[in-house]
């Protein structure tokens, strides 16, 4: 599933993360790719071990996590640490698929969605539309500043070159409660229903009957 939540982040929570990263220390974004994602990604990211990177990371994850479409669409079991990185002119990072097994010595977990929040708006830089690939074809996604797309992490997919301006991103990966992509499809929209019928019908015998069949299959599909 490939989702578009808008306004993950609002203007204040921007205004921050763009102070904080005007001055913050960036390295060459080959440090933190895999062996084969080396070869085509070009960028700088933030470095993990900056002052700055700690307090970015509790105000992305903070605002993630009181998110209810985030939540209801990931079934989040552990989220990882945020990567936050600018593209400049010229810089790309070409077709990859995300490692599907990361982290170090803060734990080990399955990439089983990739997140990228858009830190500035689309009329800031030239290309560098985030280019998915799917069974319907490919998606060129340039969102606004604050909005998050989710897409499986087993997706091939690449960065455009920035052709001018600069592009600034969070991203992060997901390991989920529940492995497969299609049950949390199901899951998600199942629960977007449910929502909507204990808002208007709380006491209605079908709202109850959803309700039993989402909160039995998370039991039945999760992994814990």
């Amino acid at each position: 599933m490939m989702l578009h939540i808008p306004a993950v982040l609002n203007k204040e929570q921007l205004k921050t993360i763009t102070g904080l990263l005007v001055d913050a220390p960036f390295v060459d974004g080959k440090f933190s790719a895999g062996q084969v994602a080396q070869r085509v990604k070009n960028n700088r990211e933030l470095d993990q071990t900056s002052q700055q990177a700690k307090q970015l990371d509790q105000l992305v994850i903070s605002a993630l996590s009181g998110n209810k479409i985030f939540r209801s669409a990931t079934l989040p079991l552990r989220v990882s640490q945020p990567f936050f990185a600018r593209y400049s002119k010229g810089m790309s990072y070409g077709s990859h698929i995300d490692d599907p097994v990361m982290g170090g010595e803060a734990g080990r977990y399955r990439s089983d969605i990739s997140l990228t929040i858009f830190l500035n708006d689309p009329e800031n830089y030239e290309g560098g539309e985030l280019s998915i690939q799917s069974t319907f074809g490919v998606n060129e996604i340039k969102l606004p500043a604050g909005d998050v797309i989710l897409y499986p992490s087993s997706s091939l997919h690449q960065v455009n070159t920035v052709t001018s301006g600069e592009r600034m991103v969070a991203v992060l990966w997901i390991q989920s409660l529940v492995r497969d992509a299609a049950s949390r499809e199901i899951l998600f929209n199942l629960d977007l229903a449910r929502e909507k019928m204990q808002y208007s019908n709380p006491e209605a015998s079908e709202t109850r009957c959803v309700d039993y069949a989402y909160t039995n299959l998370v039991r039945m599909w999760s992994e814990v």
